[in-house]
């Protein structure tokens, strides 16, 4: 039995796979940039674990053997989930195991974002940093006493929220389920309007595509900072660069893009206000090894045709 990974695995995540992996089973792990080895990997794959790289129709069209789509993570938009369906190929996702990892990385590209990290890091390494522009240094600011609107309330926000009340900020959320009792939800208009600070917790769907569009930007409080380590199509990305530019948003911290990888041009990239990491909030050693565990047991459940772990379709 063979599962396939496709991604430009580190070092880390190399050893990680070996010590996890079972005796029994054969892991291929493939660069995303490696096409013709990919394809040639396919046809006698039984799983294949996904990272970013889209698993399209002909993907799964081409991998006749394949039982599962395993995402090493939660988001499944980048799955064509009717192709699978069609072919009765099981999807399953790994909620949980990325949690502490996106938690730590949102708090810290919010400290990032309010201390602007990525204008005084290489202006310092410079030799200028004693001389910085005061517009930049006036926008430097602290967690407490701030405003955290978390959009979403599922797993990373809750980890998160008792740091940042912890830390001084007032911590609000909006989210679909009603926590009764809960006296920090709020509808996600009072959300916007309130924060200081707006984090993003929710999946990428076809509600929620753009909901963060300049309307929704331009009703934000003037000089709010916006946070965003789920999924970078929430966010009509032209839209947000313009309200940075003109100053109406007080900066970004941003670890997904609308496309990725995010082009090197790209006006945001070139933003003194806007902290930026290339949708590696999850990817910490501590993250590889339970993503793993998950991963592995599932591969031992399609191989003894026991009910898959956290099954998506």
């Amino acid at each position: 039995m063979k599962a396939l990974l496709h991604y430009r695995a580190s070092p880390g995540f190399r050893a990680a796979i070996e010590r996890a992996a079972p005796d029994w089973l054969e892991v291929a792990i493939v660069d995303e940039d490696d096409t013709e080895s990919f394809s040639e990997e396919l046809p006698d794959t039984a799983v294949l674990l996904h990272v970013l790289e889209p698993v399209t129709a002909d993907m799964i069209a081409a991998a006749p053997e394949l039982k599962l789509i395993q995402k090493i993570g939660v988001g499944v938009n980048t799955i064509d989930l009717d192709a699978a369906r069609s072919t009765n190929v099981a999807v399953a996702n790994m909620p949980g195991t990325n949690s502490r990892a996106v938690a730590e990385m949102t708090l810290a590209l919010m400290l990032g974002v309010l201390r602007r990290l990525t204008y005084l890091d290489p202006l310092t390494r410079a030799g200028d940093g004693w001389s910085p522009d005061p517009e930049q240094m006036d926008g430097i600011g602290e967690v407490a006493g701030r405003t955290v609107g978390l959009v979403g309330f599922g797993e990373i926000p809750q980890r998160l929220a008792p740091i940042l009340e912890a830390m001084g900020a007032e911590v609000i959320f909006a989210a679909r389920e009603d926590r009764e009792g809960d006296q920090r939800q709020v509808d996600l208009s009072e959300l916007v309007e309130r924060s200081d600070i707006v984090s993003l917790h929710i999946p990428l769907t076809a509600e929620t595509e753009r909901m963060f569009d300049a309307e929704m930007l331009a009703r934000m409080k003037p000089g709010a900072v916006l946070i965003n380590t789920a999924r970078g199509g929430l966010v009509d990305q032209p839209a947000l660069t313009e309200a940075l530019v003109e100053g109406r948003l007080g900066g970004a911290g941003l670890d997904v893009f609308a496309r990725e990888p995010v082009e090197a041009g790209d006006p945001l990239l070139t933003l003194p206000n806007v902290v930026v990491a290339p949708h590696i909030a999850w990817l910490t050693p501590e993250t590889l090894e339970r993503s793993m565990g998950v991963a592995f047991e599932n591969c031992r459940r399609v191989r003894d045709g026991e009910p898959l772990l956290h099954r998506v379709c």
